[in-house]
């Protein structure tokens, strides 16, 4: 199996909403948005799936290593193999791999986010470092672009812990904030004993306002000459942006189910933001 074959199937077995926009670039861009979320897939695997601690970190390290061997042009992964040839053409940093690994790092032992800062900091190592490098692969990006970008991975990340707040805690994880929390008289107890609660769909739904407010700050931020290269970008933010809309008919009852949008839903997202229609 070539490293490009094996990137291909790790996108498609991890069926995320983020995957239905890649089919949509040409050929380079999309090996290259492919070894890009392979990497991401492989590093969040040591966090969710790897058991012993010490293991997992040790895993982290190795992947730290294997950042050098892509960026010194020896790469031993298959997924490193494949992300060496683009590191060059699409202009891709490092630091922001590093800040992947970072952010997964800090999964592999309890932790309390005690604000939104504090949440946004965690979420730019995970996602919005994600964004500034899809969007590099996307086309070409100024600093406008890329801050757009890290605008919609957080606010992409945001509408991931409002859905995943059940199957988290079931691993022993929260992500919301302390501050939040207070303010609705939730204790994180509470959350990770799976206990659902008009408090705990109350803060839900104000979380939802930050994470609306976050993509209506990435798309003001896109350069109006940046939007048709950025299309894969959009229709993420379209998809996600509708799923959020999915909970909120659900009345934030994410703590026994998973919610997630049909396929036809999801088909027609992508044909509207695909020919022009602004995420909402």
């Amino acid at each position: 199996m070539t490293p490009q074959a094996y990137c291909a199937e790790k996108v498609a077995s991890a069926g995320s909403n983020l995957t239905a926009a890649f089919r949509l670039l040409d050929r380079p861009r999309r090996l290259a948005m492919e070894a890009v979320y392979a990497f991401c897939r492989e590093v969040d695997d040591v966090a969710d799936e790897c058991q012993e601690q010490v293991v997992a970190q040790q895993k982290i390290v190795w992947w730290h290593q294997e950042l050098d061997r892509v960026f010194g042009g020896t790469p031993a992964h298959p997924v490193g193999k494949a992300l060496a040839p683009i590191i060059q053409p699409f202009d891709l940093p490092k630091s922001d791999f590093e800040a992947v690994l970072q952010g997964m790092a800090r999964d592999l032992q309890p932790m309390e986010i005690r604000d939104f800062d504090m949440l946004d900091g965690y979420c730019d190592q995970v996602a919005g470092a994600v964004g500034r490098l899809s969007a590099r692969v996307f086309g070409p990006c100024n600093q406008d672009c890329l801050s757009y970008a890290t605008e919609l991975g957080i606010a992409l990340q945001y509408t991931n812990i409002i859905r995943d707040v059940g199957e988290d805690a079931r691993r022993g994880r929260l992500y919301l904030p302390t501050s939040l929390l207070e303010k609705h008289q939730l204790l994180a107890n509470q959350i990770l004993a799976l206990e659902d609660s008009a408090a705990l769909r109350q803060a839900l739904a104000e979380m939802a306002k930050h994470a609306h407010a976050r993509y209506d700050n990435a798309l003001a931020l896109l350069p109006a000459s940046y939007w048709r290269a950025q299309r894969p970008g959009l229709i993420m933010a379209a998809t996600y942006r509708d799923l959020l809309h999915a909970i909120a008919e659900l009345d934030f009852a994410v703590m026994h189910q998973r919610v997630s949008l049909g396929w036809m839903r999801k088909r027609l997202l992508v044909l509207l933001t695909w020919w022009g229609r602004r995420p909402r």
